[in-house]
């Protein structure tokens, strides 16, 4: 093969991989240069010129004319008879240059070169995809559904550049096609051999973070800043938002008339309830916020062990935990603190439904505790029906914990 070919054989690499001309030339000389060392020894007496825009290739060899018979090293030193057969008129001491083809290398040399030279390139370009999607953490990335597997979703992008969305990345509620359009964040980027790992997230609160800059142009433009958000995916947000501007109204910006504006991003995200909140310094007020839409009487904080008791009505605790319990789980994320809910006015002769723990099984416990019914009162105080149709109790379990809560205070 002659060093041309050769050049030509991967040109298709540097168009495909956009591979610039110095790198690609400092990439050919790299592996040129180890196949040398391996037949010759050492390298540093060859001249590699290299012009892969015309797929030009010379090597030449430099070597010193001695006397016949005195050559101690055939790569360095060349005899004045063998000299002469290149040009006649060499003398003694005198450098001599002569071109070095691929054939002299050897054929399994030369297949050896292709391999490492395809190598080279494509460890070139995996490098470069990892840095570009490492500066790209935390952005949305939009890119399309190439694959669908169990544990996973495959896309590409429009450079062909593959990415994942594993399944805890994914909203609960998305269904996948091949061919359709998917938008999430670069969630983080790893390197697993020579080929870059890139997870988008569509479950990520920077998410959410960045469709708020994307749909918002007060929050793009840097006049309402988002302080915090929170998720549980597919199912309720929060996000406190911000503003130095004191004529624009933070929460009404981003949500819109009649939610015009917000409605993109729930839309995006499968439906999520989002409330969206005004940030404040005064941590009494975040949390009241934070629990909105209940009604929040009293807050004491214990500032040590980042735990705040919130006094309510009866009525509002329903609402402050939230169905499942996601309300106050994110008010105490989005705030940093613990939140622990008191039912204000509970009469002495209530009973905490932790009380009858050893008749009713934690779990129904919990069940009713997750729509704010934690005390034997506040059960009793609810038809059966209402009861079975708020939790994912059977109406067989909701009547037992019904009549074991009545033979208490018939007792």
């Amino acid at each position: 093969m002659e060093n041309i070919d050769l050049i030509n054989s991967f040109s298709e690499f540097k168009d495909d991989k956009l591979i610039d001309r110095v790198t690609l030339m400092g990439i050919l000389e790299d592996v040129f240069r180890n196949a040398l060392k391996r037949k010759y020894g050492e390298d540093d007496n060859f001249d590699i010129i290299i012009n892969p825009d015309k797929g030009d290739l010379e090597i030449w060899r430099n070597r010193i004319v001695v006397n016949d018979g005195e050559v101690e090293n055939e790569n360095q030193e060349i005899s004045l008879t063998d000299a002469r057969k290149i040009e006649p008129d060499f003398e003694v001491g005198e450098d001599v240059s002569e071109e070095v083809k691929l054939a002299h290398l050897g054929r399994r040399a030369i297949l050896a070169l292709r391999q490492n030279l395809i190598s080279k390139i494509h460890e070139h370009d995996s490098t470069n995809t990892f840095k570009y999607f490492e500066d790209l953490i935390g952005e949305i990335y939009t890119a399309e559904v190439h694959h669908v597997r169990r544990n996973m979703v495959i896309l590409l992008d429009d450079d062909g550049n593959e990415l994942i969305i594993p399944k805890e990345h994914q909203i609960p509620s998305d269904f996948y096609r091949k061919g359709d359009s998917v938008r999430g964040v670069i969630d983080k980027v790893e390197l697993k051999g020579n080929k870059p790992i890139i997870v988008l997230s569509r479950t990520s609160p920077k998410f959410l973070e960045k469709l708020f800059e994307q749909e918002i142009p007060e929050v793009f433009d840097g006049l309402i800043n988002v302080k915090g958000a929170v998720r549980v995916p597919g199912e309720k947000a929060k996000v406190a938002v911000d503003t130095y501007d004191d004529r624009i109204d933070p929460v009404g910006a981003c949500v819109g008339m009649k939610g015009s504006r917000i409605h993109g991003i729930v839309r995006e995200l499968g439906n999520e309830n989002i409330d969206v909140i005004n940030y404040t310094d005064n941590i009494h007020l975040y949390i009241t916020r934070a629990l909105s839409p209940a009604k929040v009487m009293n807050v004491k904080i214990d500032e040590d062990k980042k735990v705040a008791e919130i006094t309510l009505k009866p009525e509002e605790v329903s609402k402050a935990i939230g169905r499942g319990g996601h309300n106050i789980r994110l008010a105490g994320r989005l705030t940093g603190y613990e939140l622990e809910v008191f039912r204000d006015g509970i009469e002495d002769e209530d009973v905490e439904l932790s009380e009858f723990s050893d008749e009713i099984e934690d779990w129904v416990i919990q069940e009713f505790i997750k729509i704010g019914l934690d005390t034997a009162k506040s059960i009793l105080e609810q038809s059966i029906e209402d009861l079975v149709r708020r939790t994912d109790l059977e109406e067989e379990t909701v009547s037992n914990v019904v009549k074991i809560l009545k033979e208490e205070f018939e007792d």
